[in-house]
């Protein structure tokens, strides 16, 4: 019998051409420079500019949704669209600390949508990193998956660490590490000036108190782009649906921060979700490179994983708003018989 190798499957073509990459990241600055426009004179944001910009922002990856859908099939497009949900589920945790950060270093109103927008600029940089990164790992061999998987299951286990004890929240800004360092390297002023973020003060150059809050930013940029690039390769393997999930999810974010401001901190079970979103993505992740290997081991279907993912998203919204409503009950109940003085 003459020989025949086995030849494996090539990898499914990545949808973004030259063109499509080229005309996406002119878009995403177009975008970028629009907000930084609009950013430029320092003013507290409205409910109705925060909702406008926010259904602005959530109409656009729905579009492009049916986009792909018409150009490349249905499967691309339910790809994209359960990344995006996984990307949006958990740029809210990331808004979360952003809100803990603005608390924090006291921003004052008027300037808080300047820094969500430098957060974001950062945030794109850095899973740009990523992304290319997670591609070449991926060109590199299958055991990149496990290597996604680990990740993911690790996130899971500090996620869930840190909802259980309370640690996220306790986290004292002034020992990061990055804004030590900023703090020994230039002098900062007592006070914000505006949206600048160096000023001359006595003759010499100085940082406000803005600068030291993007960096802060920055530094959990870090934290959250090692999160979510792995996640979306769980859902795609396709380089530029990576991207397109995480520009979509994150261009909205300043406006969103000011929709959902309230509504964050109800939230107590949110990180308690994303620690089941995680971990599911991680096992989706190992059994892919398994079937790979044995093809008689399963692989979760994308429809699967969209399906679990909004259900867990549902599951701690109910949860964390019956949470907050006995909390109120027993509020009112030790105010009603609290002893009178």
């Amino acid at each position: 019998m003459p020989y025949s190798p086995v030849v494996l499957a090539a990898p499914a073509e990545s949808v973004g051409s030259p063109g499509l990459w080229f005309v996406s990241i002119a878009v995403l600055v177009g975008l970028l420079v629009a907000d930084f426009v609009v950013t430029r004179r320092p003013h507290e944001v409205s409910m109705r500019e925060a909702a406008g910009w926010s259904v602005f922002y959530l109409a656009l990856p729905v579009v492009f949704g049916l986009w792909l859908w018409a150009a490349f099939g249905g499967g691309q497009a339910m790809e994209f669209l359960t990344g995006f949900v996984v990307e949006k589920s958990l740029s809210v945790d990331n808004l979360f600390v952003f809100m803990l950060l603005l608390a924090a270093f006291a921003v004052p109103p008027a300037v808080q949508q300047r820094v969500l927008l430098y957060g974001i600029v950062g945030a794109l940089v850095l899973r740009g990193v990523f992304i290319a990164a997670g591609a070449a790992l991926l060109a590199a061999g299958t055991w990149a998956f496990l290597v996604f998987g680990a990740i993911l299951f690790a996130s899971a286990v500090k996620i869930l660490h840190e909802a259980l004890t309370g640690a996220s929240a306790a986290r004292d800004t002034s020992r990061m590490r990055s804004v030590r360092l900023l703090r020994r390297l230039m002098p900062v002023t007592d006070d914000y000036h505006g949206a600048r973020l160096t000023v001359r003060e006595n003759g010499r150059r100085a940082l406000t108190p803005l600068a030291v809050v993007v960096v802060a930013v920055f530094a959990t940029d870090v934290v959250f782009a090692v999160d979510s690039v792995p996640a979306v390769y769980g859902i795609t393997e396709d380089p530029y649906l990576v991207f397109a999930t995480n520009a979509f999810a994150l261009l909205g974010l300043r406006a969103l921060y000011f929709v959902l401001h309230n509504a964050l901190a109800k939230l107590v079970h949110l990180n308690h979700g994303l620690a089941i979103i995680l971990a599911f993505i991680g096992v989706k992740l190992v059994l892919h490179w398994a079937h790979g290997i044995w093809p008689g081991v399963p692989e979760i279907p994308t429809p699967v994983s969209l399906g679990v993912i909004v259900v867990v998203l549902a599951a701690v919204t109910v949860t964390s708003l019956r949470a907050g409503r006995r909390a109120a009950e027993r509020g009112r109940r030790f105010g009603a018989v609290a002893p009178r003085e």
